[in-house]
């Protein structure tokens, strides 16, 4: 997979949440496919290696069948095992610079900077394909401060290379301002997978992009 994905880096950027019915987590995100995603992150926290394995493998299947790129959360060696089309690493996680040894010129990698500026600086000058920011809103997934202001979209537009990703809460309504104000990506969990409607869901953020 080579970097032509760097420019499609626009849009619904769909996180899997931790559940451990590899089913229903299928189901739910083929739908969300149909509805419009621009990028597919595997997240589960507490599944166990094998587990893991399983899961991630399905959901490869699935998004190159949407041809839509599949990234792994934290798991280098799963994520080349596998050939995923890229990483997302956070802030304390294995140095961005090493990942990109890791993995290659080619793959598509990402970097959880909070509401930090400079840590988003570093992690472009290192070799990373976007930045994410947040939590701008309570997230019912992820506990973290909410406390990265708005405008550091716009600072990051103007002084950014990489396209950046918005995290945490995030839902049509609140995150459209977001998007109004440069942000690249909309990073989703609860909007989508607890929606009563899946693919409406996916679709309303695909549409804010419109």
């Amino acid at each position: 997979m080579s970097n032509h994905y760097s420019t499609s880096l626009k849009g619904l950027y769909l996180v899997t949440p931790d559940w451990d019915d590899t089913r229903k987590l299928l189901e739910i995100t083929e739908l969300a496919l149909k509805g419009g995603v621009s990028l597919l992150q595997y997240r589960h926290k507490t599944a166990d290696a094998a587990q893991r394995q399983e899961q991630a493998e399905c959901l490869l299947a699935l998004a190159r069948s949407y041809k839509v790129p599949f990234i792994i959360n934290d798991y280098v060696e799963l994520c080349l095992s596998l050939d995923a089309d890229g990483i997302h690493v956070g802030g304390t996680d294995t140095a961005v610079a090493e990942v990109r040894r890791q993995i290659g010129p080619d793959k598509i990698l990402g970097s959880s900077c909070y509401g930090s500026l400079e840590l988003a600086h570093a992690a472009q000058e290192a070799g990373a394909s976007y930045v994410a920011f947040g939590g701008f809103y309570p997230s019912k997934v992820k506990k973290y401060p909410v406390t990265t202001p708005a405008t550091i979209v716009t600072d990051w537009k103007q002084q950014g290379k990489v396209p950046s990703v918005v995290i945490g809460g995030m839902s049509r309504e609140n995150s459209a301002p977001l998007v109004a104000n440069g942000a690249d990506m909309v990073a989703a969990i609860s909007s989508v997978y607890l929606a009563g409607d899946p693919q409406a869901a996916a679709r309303g953020f695909t549409t804010l992009f419109d």
